[in-house]
Order: C-alpha cells, then structure tokens, then sequence
C-alpha cells in the first residue's frame, strides 16, 4: 500500500518529466519551480507516456479538424498538415530515432559501427527512405480515414497507444550502452510498464471503442515487438533511437490498421 500511495504521489511530477521529454512544448508542475529529477526517473515515469500521447494525438486532431472541416482541404494535404503537426510537437523525437536507426542498421555490419552511426547527427541514404515510407504510410492512412470525427479519435488511440510500448520495451530490453540517455534514464519495472500498457488501452477504448482499440493494440504491439527483436539481434539491446522507431513503427501500424477496418 505505501508502495502504491509513493507511486500515485509521484503521478504529476512524472508526467511533466514525461511530457517535458517527449514534447517540444512547455509545461512544468503549477507552484514554485520543481526540483531536478532524480538519475533514473525517466524510464518509470514513461509509465504515463500514453498521457503525452493524447496530448500530442488532439493537437493532431485539432490540426486535423481545422484542415478538412475549417479550411476544406482535400484528405491528402489535410493528412500530411496533421502527421506535420504531430512531428512538430515532438520535436520530431521520434523520427529522428527512426532515421538514425535506419541508419545505423543499414550502414555498418559490426555492432559498434551501428552504434557509431546512430549517435552521428548526419543523416544517411537509409534514415532519409524510413522517414519517407513513415510518413507517406501515416499519411496515406490518415487521409483514407473518413472524416475530422473518425480522423481525431484514431489519432488519440494510436498515438496514446504508440507511446504505452516504450516503457514494456525498456523492461524486456536492456540498454545497448553503458552510457547516453537510454542508460541514464532507468528501468522501469513491471508495474510500470503493466500501467502505461493499461492506460494506452482505456485512453484508445475512450476515444474509438474497446473493439477497435484491441485491433490498433495488436498491431501496435506486433510492430514494436518486430522493432525490439530487430534491436537486440543488431545491437544486443535498446537505446534512445530504438525507442523513438518503437514508437514510430507502432503508430503507423495503428494507423494503417484504422484505415483497414473503418474504410
């Protein structure tokens, strides 16, 4: 029990850790300024990554909304102002991971050569082609969707549950490195990883129905296993840039899938 009541105490200072980290936009606990975060709290406090998620998921919607109800713009452009809303609320965290691991990967054959790589900020023939095929593949799924109402709440759903996998990903995997932000950031443990994986779910269920929300996880779930067991054979593990194609392999599996059974 005071396991539990430790961890709900802990809840607001985590998700503005999460959300300080996974976004480019402000936002900090209300009262006097919050003290630094302590080594190792970053990886437990992903368990409300699926919170960002929605955070990032209606900025999409509301981008979304406004391009094909407000402005009247054909599905395509419409889809590619939203994914570009999304990727400029975060920074573009996420694909910069993605790019770097393609990369990575595809550059070198000894693992600490794919490591080397995936720290170099340069971007290379592969990571430019896995940004392409992302966000053409997010927006082909966006634009088939029919509909602001059916676009939003899929947005929400797949970006809420994307983000629910880092911290599973994070308790299956070990670090790749002994140093960076990945080693840096902690573990989470099971607990943690159970309630970002439950709060995915009820924040997708919220926003398209259990049904749908249990086919988007799935899918989710199988990308991001295919993208944590490509890592561990290439690298022996997980870093900051695994993570990032964690989630963006994921998402877009969601989003295809919604494209599949609502079109």
């Amino acid at each position: 029990m005071t396991t539990f009541l430790a961890s709900l105490s802990s809840c607001p200072r985590d998700f503005w850790l999460a959300f300080g980290f996974l976004t480019r936009l402000p936002g900090r606990l209300p009262g006097p300024p919050s003290r630094p975060a302590e080594p190792g709290r970053l990886g437990p406090a992903l368990r409300l990554a699926p919170l960002v998620g929605l955070v990032v998921g209606v900025c999409g919607a509301l981008v979304s909304w406004l391009a094909l109800g407000g402005l009247g713009l054909p599905p395509w452009p419409a889809a590619l102002l939203t994914v570009g809303a999304t990727v400029w609320v975060t920074g573009a965290l996420h694909e910069d991971g993605l790019a770097d691991l393609a990369d990575g990967f595809g550059g070198a054959f000894e693992r600490s050569r794919k490591l080397a790589i995936m720290r170099d900020s340069r971007i290379g023939a592969y990571g430019v082609l896995a940004l392409i095929l992302s966000i053409g593949l997010r927006g082909a799924a966006l634009a088939a969707l029919a509909g602001p109402e059916t676009a939003a709440a899929v947005l929400i759903a797949a970006h809420s549950l994307s983000r629910g996998l880092l911290a599973p990903v994070m308790l299956v995997l070990a670090p790749a490195r002994d140093d960076g932000l990945a080693a840096a950031a902690g573990r989470p443990g099971l607990t943690d990883a159970l309630t970002a994986v439950a709060l995915a779910l009820a924040l997708a269920a919220l926003a398209v129905g259990l049904g749908l929300a249990l086919g988007f996880a799935l899918a989710a779930l199988a990308a991001a296993a295919v993208t944590a067991a490509i890592a561990a054979r290439q690298v022996g593990g997980y870093t900051g840039d695994v993570l990032g194609a964690v989630q963006q392999t994921a998402e877009t599996a969601a989003l295809l899938t919604a494209a599949a059974l609502l079109t």
